[in-house]
């Protein structure tokens, strides 16, 4: 009997997952924009040599007819300037600033967003990360959609590539939240701050909305200053609308393993709010039903009871569907059990640092 109701529980997850994703729009194939308003494309970088030459790719591709691309390179120590200005040279479309040293309270993307608005002239603002990659026609396709929806701003969650092994464990649970855990009607059709999720690789806002919250500035200390701002924007009665950009935009976050350590270790504890009960409470609950499904598979290998396989299939079929709609490697759907463990392993080790005042490092910088 008890073995049933988990399968009945898991089953229940898998339903309310594909029937939540409903309430995530896409991108609209053939994307019409109402006029043709100027939109500021805004990157900041520190350290993205090895990016550089891609974005800049990607944003020179563009199909949208009025864009302006303001780059700030954040203090970088190595060859960002200058690739930025070899690779930019003759395009009258960008613009290169130079980040000032960072101010006391703020954290160094923030802080760089910050600055990059200030130049920005767009009717329509859009953040991007240096580690993207997006078709030509993402810019028209996500303003079509901001304007199809009556919203003020929109975000998505990239596809990403997952090199790293590492990252094939911990990487595809970003949209795993989404899809699970964060009810979608209320987010996408609902002004309740709380249900909210953003990712900072494509921010795009309206900018009246944008100015009325005051910007960066009201996330200035944030190591999410993605969700904050999305909550702020909510707070102040505009609407919010996450999207699945996946067919137009991927992002490849990490090239090695502690990239990836560090990466999740900033963001995870500080996405619940830094609360120790949400924390323990995570950790029971995916113990229970996305870890202990593989170990209950391996008993059902040595006792021929087919019944032990089905709730490892069905936490499976759950990361399969959500790895389906959001263009991910569908075969690390199988890795569900170590996928959920690695979350679980970084949330405890982040709130232990957070606990024992040990900062969060990225990019040579560090946070409490």
């Amino acid at each position: 009997m008890a073995l049933w109701i988990f399968i009945l529980c898991l089953g229940a997850f898998l339903v309310w997952t594909v029937f939540n994703g409903f309430f995530m729009p896409r991108l609209p194939d053939s994307p019409s924009v109402d006029g043709s308003p100027l939109l500021s494309v805004m990157v900041p970088m520190r350290n993205e040599e090895r990016n550089v030459k891609a974005l800049i790719a990607s944003l020179k591709r563009s199909t949208y007819p009025n864009c302006e691309f303001i780059i700030l390179n954040d203090q970088s120590t190595d060859r960002t300037q200058e690739l930025l200005e070899s690779q930019t040279a003759g395009d009258s479309r960008f613009t290169l600033l130079q980040g000032a040293e960072l101010s006391d309270g703020w954290v160094g993307k923030v802080h760089a967003c910050h600055q990059l608005q200030r130049a920005a002239t767009g009717e329509y603002l859009l953040f991007v990360d240096a580690d993207i990659s997006f078709s030509a026609d993402a810019f028209g396709q996500s303003l079509a959609l901001l304007q199809k929806k009556k919203a003020q701003a929109l975000s998505g969650f990239p596809a990403f590539e997952v090199a790293p092994f590492l990252s094939k464990l911990l990487v595809p649970m970003q949209h795993f939240v989404v899809f699970f855990h964060l009810p979608l009607p209320l987010a996408n059709y609902a002004l309740f701050p709380a249900a909210t999720a953003a990712h900072g690789a494509w921010m795009l806002f309206e900018r009246t909305a944008y100015d009325a919250i005051g910007g960066h500035l009201s996330v200035r200390n944030s190591l999410v200053e993605d969700v904050h701002i999305s909550r702020e924007i909510k707070k102040a009665g505009y609407r919010m609308l996450l999207a699945n950009v996946t067919k137009s935009v991927s992002s490849k976050m990490y090239e090695t393993n502690p990239e990836v350590w560090e990466g999740f270790l900033k963001n995870s504890y500080t996405g619940i709010g830094r609360s120790p009960i949400m924390a323990l409470g995570l950790t029971v609950f995916y113990t229970i039903f996305y870890i202990a499904p593989l170990f209950i598979a391996v008993t059902g290998i040595f006792t021929w009871n087919w019944l032990f396989f089905i709730p490892y299939i069905l936490t499976c079929l759950q990361q399969f569907y959500i790895m389906i709609r959001t263009r991910q490697n569908p075969a690390l759907a199988f890795l569900m059990p170590l996928q959920a463990g690695a979350m679980i392993a970084v949330l405890l080790h982040a709130m232990k640092k957070a606990w024992s005042k040990q900062a969060y490092s990225w990019k040579g910088r560090n946070y409490s």
